[in-house]
């Protein structure tokens, strides 16, 4: 019993000292306070919540008095005591030919890219409309530069490295830019020659057209069956736009000739059903038995069960017309750098000469662009081809409109 009585006596104490020892734990439950302070407590939330309440009849004041000064602020110069309302300048990005008459004006060509087509617009000036549009919705934008795409990113590019002597778009169509010498160009009076004595030019290279070209019997059915046809033969041959549609007018020859390497035609026969996005997909597969083009085939064209061979087909099929784009462009940017003596020799071929690239082909397509820039490399030689650097400018034309715009403010 002694023995016992010992214990329990421990046992309390031990369990004594267990609850003093976690009494920051587990402290007792604290003694509500005062009613007096908690009502007070609560009142401030209460206040709190009644003036910060957005009800929707109070809302609709605060709209109403926005636009009230809004319209304030755009009626007198320097705007309203509470909103400025500054006019903006915009910068208008036009990937299209234009006849420009001025740096914000500019009359749509009769040759339309990129498979559009709008008749009505054909001489019309595109800055007027687009600025008679944004009225219309209560925009008060200024356009203060028209500029192409390509010049956009010239002037993005320039903006950054101040050795960017051209520039190129290469996405869903194709276009160059290039810095020249003023004196070169034989079509400007000497009195036309700008002060600087260099000169931007727009190529439109797109539309180039030479027995060079390796065009094949997809080429030439896509452009009959175009919308332009005879018309930006070199674009049809590079641009995104175009790609996936040469490889599945190939895939559907070769359908035709053996039905049943690809289980069939499926979609094969729907025009542009097959982008270039999942061209460069398929080209990037190296998973083991090539899922990936198995599966672009059936999610994409209803092509199912197709074998290795077939999906090794496929790809061969994708880097043929890829390969081809991407060499094609790398010799239109050495064509450039010739024309403006960074090849040849002389002083010019000492300089380093970069390229600025912008567009999704370009930037998405990794083996693309890596054979466009292995390309340039060999047509330059490994000497020449060090001083020259082609590099990316993502969205370059947006930021160079907006660069140009600022320049030609009327604020600047």
């Amino acid at each position: 019993m002694a023995a016992a009585a010992v214990a329990a006596d421990q046992k309390v104490v031990t369990m004594t000292s267990l609850r003093e020892g976690c009494a920051c734990a587990a402290p007792p439950a604290a003694a509500a306070p005062p009613m007096p302070k908690m009502a007070a407590a609560q009142r401030v939330v209460a206040e709190l919540r009644e003036a910060c309440a957005t009800r929707a009849a109070r809302l609709a004041e605060v709209a109403a008095a926005m636009a009230g000064e809004m319209e304030a602020g755009l009626a007198v110069e320097g705007g309203s005591s509470e909103m400025k309302m500054i006019v903006s300048e915009l910068g208008f990005t036009f990937s299209f030919p234009v006849h420009q008459t001025s740096i914000a004006s500019g009359n749509a060509s009769y040759r339309w890219t990129k498979a559009f087509a709008v008749d009505d617009a054909i001489g019309e000036d595109v800055v007027a409309a687009l600025q008679a549009a944004m009225s219309e919705r209560g925009l008060d934008m200024r356009v203060s530069a028209l500029i192409n795409d390509t010049v956009g990113t010239l002037a993005a590019g320039s903006y950054y490295d101040e050795d960017v002597v051209a520039a190129v778009i290469l996405g869903t169509g194709t276009n160059a830019a290039y810095v020249e010498d003023a004196t070169a160009i034989a079509k400007l009076h000497p009195s036309q020659l700008p002060a600087s004595n260099t000169m931007v030019i727009n190529t439109e290279w797109g539309s180039f057209a030479s027995p060079c070209l390796p065009l094949t019997e997809f080429d030439e059915a896509l452009d009959q069956e175009s919308l332009n046809p005879g018309e930006q033969t070199y674009e049809k041959l590079i641009s995104g736009m175009y790609l996936g549609e040469i490889v599945r007018r190939v895939l559907l020859k070769i359908s035709s000739r053996c039905p049943s390497l690809l289980g069939g035609a499926g979609e094969l026969a729907t025009p542009f059903v097959l982008r270039t996005p999942d061209v460069s997909a398929m080209h990037h597969d190296e998973t083991p038995d090539l899922s990936i083009v198995g599966e672009k085939l059936e999610r994409t064209l209803g092509i199912r069960g197709t074998s290795p061979e077939a999906r090794r087909m496929v790809v061969e099929v994708c880097d043929i017309v890829a390969t081809r784009a991407a060499r094609l462009a790398a010799a239109g940017i050495v064509g450039i750098l010739k024309k403006i003596g960074r090849v040849d020799g002389g002083e010019g071929r000492r300089r380093r000469s970069v390229v600025a690239v912008d567009g999704g082909l370009f930037e998405h397509y990794g083996k693309f662009r890596r054979c466009m820039e292995s390309a340039v490399r060999e047509l330059l030689g490994e000497a020449a081809a060090e001083r020259v650097v082609v590099k990316l400018a993502s969205d370059g034309s947006g930021l160079g409109a907006a660069l140009v715009a600022a320049a030609h403010s009327q604020r600047a």
